[in-house]
């Protein structure tokens, strides 16, 4: 009588077999009900890891699923790829190199029975959250949401200076999720935009402009793409409540610095050309190169503030806001302080001052975690610019 060989069943029966046990079945009673034998499903049930992990039920997309591993066993059998697993099951390859490294039996040899198992072990969340059981982890991250530090830049704070203590260190979900939760604060205006969603945007049809002798963004001399040159700043206006009043923003774009402008009369052109010829004239020559703005009405006395502060201004297509695209996430964190709605004309040259300075002095992803005020010293060579 030859040797049952129970691997050489489909797939299909298989996968059966494991879903009664899930369910609460027996091995000798879910062979039965797939047609196999109780030692072929005891077989099966060994290559397993000899153990059957309750599965939750549905999960979010973004986790294999049980066929999911079926399908890579599979492609690994048949000698694919990992990108060609990945493109039959609709996942990134990284993923599948992660789930093969991971779930892989000790020998080396990947089972997607086994797989599944061990992904479902780590996946169950019995512990209290990180945040909540630590005292000094909750209270560090506490005071750098106060002093408006984003999730990210906390988990890489905290990953410095914690190297040798994984109790003290956080991703940025597990902090966005602890804010929400409110384990670190009020939920509310914790964050920098206060948003709960992303808002729609609107492209309107470009309109001729109304700005006599424009030299436009496609002339800019090519080294202020390349951002290793100090000196190349982009400019913009946030508009208050009513669009009664206004602060001038700008922004270099190889340092991230921000400096900005007080208009107290109000943002038409002579105000906006007058405020940027006297509150930039403490910047050094070296440091006043080029100016990209839009196309906004405010810029109209352009040619005067050219000769005044040395800059030389560009500006940017009508309705394309990602050609000075550091300035409009600049103006993005400054909503933090100046919220949408308010008016800004209650801000002192102080309150400005002040806002900049925190601004400046706040770790960028960009400039591999070093300030904006770090960035500048190395350009300078010395003092800052205030």
């Amino acid at each position: 009588m030859p040797k049952y060989a129970p691997n050489k069943m489909p797939i299909v029966v298989k996968k059966r077999y494991f879903e009664l046990l899930r369910e609460g079945y027996k091995g000798a009673a879910a062979a039965r009900v797939v047609g196999v034998s109780a030692s072929c499903g005891s077989n099966w049930f060994i290559e397993a890891g000899s153990m059957i992990v309750p599965d939750p039920g549905p999960i979010s997309p973004r986790f294999l699923t049980q066929n999911d591993r079926i399908a890579i066993a599979d492609g690994l059998h048949a000698k694919q790829t990992a990108k060609e697993i990945a493109a039959s099951i609709g996942k990134s390859f990284q993923t599948v190199y992660r789930e093969i490294k991971r779930n892989a039996k000790p020998d080396g040899s990947y089972h997607p029975w086994w797989a599944h198992n061990q992904a479902l072990l780590r996946r169950g969340r019995p512990k209290q959250e990180k945040i909540r059981s630590s005292e000094p982890l909750r209270t560090l991250v506490r005071e750098k949401l106060t002093e408006k530090w984003s999730p990210q830049q906390i988990s890489r704070h905290l990953a410095r200076q914690h190297a040798h203590d994984p109790a003290m260190r956080a991703c940025p979900e597990t902090i966005y999720r602890a804010l929400f939760a409110g384990l670190v604060g009020s939920k509310k205006a914790k964050l920098r935009t206060g948003r709960v969603r992303r808002k729609k945007q609107r492209r309107g049809a470009p309109t001729l402009n109304k700005i006599k002798n424009m030299t436009l963004i496609h002339q800019r001399p090519i080294e202020v793409n390349d951002r290793k040159i100090a000196g190349h700043w982009e400019g913009d206006l946030i508009i208050g409540r009513g669009q009664s009043s206004a602060i001038g923003t700008l922004v270099e774009r190889s340092t991230r610095y921000v400096h900005l402008i007080h208009l107290p009369d109000g943002w038409k052109a002579p105000q906006v050309r007058n405020a940027l010829i006297i509150q930039t004239a403490h910047i050094p020559p070296q440091l006043r190169k080029t100016l990209t703005w839009d196309q906004g009405r405010e810029l109209t006395l352009h040619e005067d503030i050219e000769a005044l502060t040395g800059f030389r201004i560009y500006f940017c297509d009508p309705h394309s806001p990602w050609q000075r695209g550091t300035n409009e996430n600049t103006n993005g964190l400054l909503r933090q302080y100046f919220p949408k709605g308010t008016d800004l004309s209650i801000h002192t040259v102080r309150d400005l001052r002040d806002v900049a300075r925190q601004l400046n002095r706040r770790p960028r992803l960009v400039l591999g975690d070093k300030t904006p005020a770090e960035a500048m010293r190395e350009c300078l060579a010395g003092p800052l610019i205030s």
